[in-house]
């Protein structure tokens, strides 16, 4: 439903739907004429208000690729044995706020991670999985091109006892921490508490030939300009106050709807993020990001310019993945940068709003297996889906942000109602 805004009050009210509006051409384009007064009437034009975006974002281009001229990692990597006694350098902190990525060395031992990817293989095997895959069930990693690839399970005993471990409460503290999370009167999430937010894992076999994911991002869709709490959230992009903007901000993050969709995460990540299971070399169809947090403001703001149709977001839609492309965003494209080498036991983390695709691979050299482990921090709209969550664990049911497959409902060796510890049981919200 529409909530119309008195003409004289544009820079006041914006119309916002809080569900997807039945008229979506017609929302976009009001939406868009309302953005544009709303900016105008702060006294700058939206082409100003662009170009200071466009400025800082091209400076950090310009230092991404000078780095990997001089042979240098883009991506910072911090071992977990300096995160878990607190002498992770004041540089590498810095770095990891400019680049809003980061490699975790040694997350899980090296043996406890390969031990994991062999108790996966033997869970699915014995509970036939591949006699009863159906195919991919969904439209996004549907694309990726093998079969299976993404496995749509969720309740093993590796990935249960990865999540509730105290080594990934460790590191979700240490990501969480650098996100403001308190501010007017509000605390907009628990930095010290995660959310269990179970999601599938990934086998990639050797010799493979895999699409990849082409570069998107995934905090939402058209709900980021359309509904209430997202206008909030990034009202410095809107108002003439943009050199405000932080992208590690949560204010109103935490708050209202999402646009339901295939690829809609009903959680709130401050990170998101997998646990190798394998060696997997930089040049073998790994992740790559736009390691710009910034890069969201340029994402929002591109829509408004005069070059883009008056129906067209840049091409975001409802259900479906938020694209950035060469089309739009060619300046975002320069900086797009794979992850280096990792090891069995690193995890890999990437800021919520960030650009990130999987690039395609012909004959995969070695095995590309993850789990998928985000950083999830304790909050209402997490709360909220904590109660789906329950419910699956205990039927052993897909969750309710991905395709209704069950596989599990029936398997044996699952992980137990008995086997959480105190993390585990926070973060379903049974303590």
């Amino acid at each position: 439903m529409t909530v119309s805004a008195d003409r004289e009050q544009a820079a006041e009210a914006l119309p916002h739907w809080e569900t997807i509006p039945e008229d979506l051409p017609a929302a976009i384009r009001e939406i868009k004429t309302a953005l544009r007064a709303r900016i105008e009437a702060s006294g700058r034009s939206v082409e100003e208000v662009f170009a200071v975006v466009e400025r800082r974002v091209a400076a950090r281009v310009a230092e991404i690729k000078a780095e990997k001229e001089r042979g240098e990692n883009v991506w910072p990597v911090i071992d977990y044995a300096d995160i878990e006694d607190g002498t992770v350098t004041p540089q590498q902190m810095a770095k990891l706020k400019k680049r809003g990525c980061l490699v975790v060395r040694g997350h899980f031992p090296r043996e406890q991670a390969t031990a994991w990817d062999a108790d996966i293989v033997d869970y699915v095997e014995r509970n036939r999985f591949f006699e009863s895959y159906a195919g991919p069930a969904d439209d996004f990693f549907g694309s990726v091109g093998s079969r299976p690839e993404i496995y749509p399970i969720y309740w093993s005993q590796p990935q249960m006892e990865s999540r509730q471990s105290d080594r990934m409460a460790r590191v979700q503290s240490f990501l969480n921490s650098y996100w403001k999370h308190e501010s007017d009167g509000m605390r907009w999430f628990d930095p010290e508490r995660d959310a269990l937010y179970p999601d599938r894992i990934r086998r990639r076999p050797p010799g493979a030939d895999s699409g990849g994911l082409g570069t998107h991002c995934d905090p939402g869709t058209l709900d980021l300009w359309m509904t209430e709490a997202y206008q909030k959230a990034f009202r410095h992009l809107f108002d003439g106050t943009v050199e405000q903007y932080d992208p590690w901000d949560a204010a109103h993050r935490t708050e209202g709807p999402q646009y339901p969709g295939s690829t809609m995460c009903s959680v709130f990540r401050t990170f998101q993020g997998w646990t190798a299971l394998s060696e997997m070399r930089h040049d073998q169809g790994v992740l790559h990001t736009v390691p710009i947090p910034e890069a969201m403001a340029y994402l929002m703001l591109r829509p408004l310019l005069s070059d883009v149709p008056e129906g067209d977001m840049c091409g975001v839609t409802v259900n479906q993945a938020f694209p950035a492309n060469e089309k739009w965003h060619p300046l975002l494209m320069e900086a797009l940068t794979g992850i280096p080498d990792v090891r069995p036991g690193d995890s890999v983390w990437w800021h919520c709003d960030m650009i990130h695709s999987v690039a395609p691979v012909k004959d995969q050299k070695g095995w590309g297996n993850v789990m998928y482990i985000p950083a999830a921090p304790w909050c209402p709209r997490n709360e909220q889906y904590a109660a789906h969550v329950r419910e699956a664990f205990v039927t052993g049911s897909s969750p309710s942000d991905f395709p209704e497959e069950h596989y599990e409902r029936s398997w044996t060796g699952r992980f137990t109602l008995d086997q959480l510890n105190d993390t585990g049981r926070r973060g379903l919200g049974l303590d």
